[in-house]
């Protein structure tokens, strides 16, 4: 089941987190947070000029809004909906990219790569505090962004 948390441009532009922090803080009170893994998705109704070519991720309002979500939850992309393309959307947000019509997005690789191993750190530090095993999970979300992971960074970790 997925939760849809539904963000306005009052919220963007005044970077008000109430609507995520209504729903996440609860998940985390209600301490089962493994049962809303992959469950978040976000509904984003930001008003855009007529003939505005930007995508969602270009706009620096929205980018910001989402900088700062990421510094009070760091751990939420386990919480995002991956098979429906929250975990690269939510990227894409904190990720230098360009967009391309035949090729997608393409991220910047080294910034990508930075944005991967940070949410790996910190997701190795997380998961264990709620019991929950770390190593195939991130091993999935690097896949997802197209990395490969070695066990001997888990050995290190």
């Amino acid at each position: 089941m997925t939760i849809a948390i539904a963000l306005n441009a009052e919220s963007i532009n005044n970077l008000d987190l109430a609507p995520v922090s209504r729903i996440v803080d609860n998940m985390l009170q209600d301490g089962a947070i493994a049962t809303y893994e992959q469950q978040l998705s976000f509904n984003i109704d930001y008003p855009q000029e007529p003939g505005d070519p930007r995508e969602l991720p270009e706009i620096p309002e929205v980018r910001m809004w989402f900088i700062r979500l990421d510094s009070r939850y760091p751990w939420l992309p386990f919480l995002l909906d991956w098979k429906a393309g929250e975990l690269a959307r939510y990227t894409a947000m904190l990720v230098p990219h360009q967009f391309s019509s035949k090729e997608g997005i393409q991220f910047n690789p080294e910034a990508l790569e930075i944005f991967l191993m940070h949410k790996l750190f910190v997701l190795s530090d997380w998961l264990p505090q709620y019991s929950i095993a770390s190593q195939s999970r991130l091993k999935s979300m690097a896949q997802m962004l197209g990395y490969e992971l070695e066990d001997a960074l888990f050995a290190m970790l």
